[in-house]
């Protein structure tokens, strides 16, 4: 892997798991090289053979619930996250995630609970992606004052957060505030170059005001 060489490491993993089949460590392994070369499927068929050896595998069940959750079923995903609760995994990172999927189940009363959760275990470092995550909350549910806020609280906890930037120009640009908006999505352009949303925005700016 360091060598960057992952089909070769693929290839010794198999070779691994003929010696000793259905070895957590090895599928495990194998799942990881999945998931970084963009093999989603491939890998979540690798995390299951891990749990069916290894029920309480931390990492097969989040990798799992992560997959669920993206693959647009976040109910299923939602049991594989209380799962990692009941086990008594409790961070900022697993709440928002539960706040999340139940915000996308419909279970709006219990999504604002979960992120209340992650942003009383949110250290510095992971604050700024739990209020960017309110801030999305607050646009789903309509509350674009509590969605302005929550970018801004995430801006003040992480100044470098571009995919706030870009989410506060958007709500600066239908205040109509022309000027706040440019600056944000330039902002954010400048923080992260590969964020095409900053760029889009900026270009659909520029066309409305001519």
């Amino acid at each position: 892997m360091k060598l960057d060489q992952p089909a070769t490491a693929l290839q010794w993993y198999s070779k691994g798991l003929q010696r000793f089949p259905d070895e957590a460590f090895m599928l495990q392994g194998m799942a990881r090289v999945h998931e970084m070369l963009g093999e989603v499927q491939a890998s979540a068929a690798l995390y299951r053979r891990v749990l069916s050896r290894d029920a309480g595998h931390i990492e097969a069940i989040a990798s799992l619930a992560s997959n669920f959750f993206y693959s647009d079923r976040p109910e299923i995903a939602l049991r594989y996250y209380r799962r990692l609760l009941q086990m008594g995994v409790h961070s900022a990172e697993l709440w928002t995630n539960l706040g999340l999927c139940c915000f996308y189940a419909s279970q709006f009363d219990m999504a604002l609970t979960c992120l209340e959760r992650a942003l009383a275990l949110a250290e510095d470092d992971v604050a700024a992606d739990v209020w960017y995550n309110v801030g999305h909350i607050g646009i789903g549910i309509g509350d674009m004052g509590v969605a302005f806020q929550a970018f801004k609280v995430a801006l003040a906890a992480d100044p470098q957060h571009a995919e706030s930037m870009v989410n506060l120009g958007v709500l600066e640009m239908r205040r109509g505030n022309v000027e706040a908006a440019r600056a944000s999505f330039r902002s954010a352009a400048r923080l992260s170059p590969h964020l095409y949303e900053a760029q889009f925005n900026g270009a659909l700016l520029a066309y409305k005001v001519g």
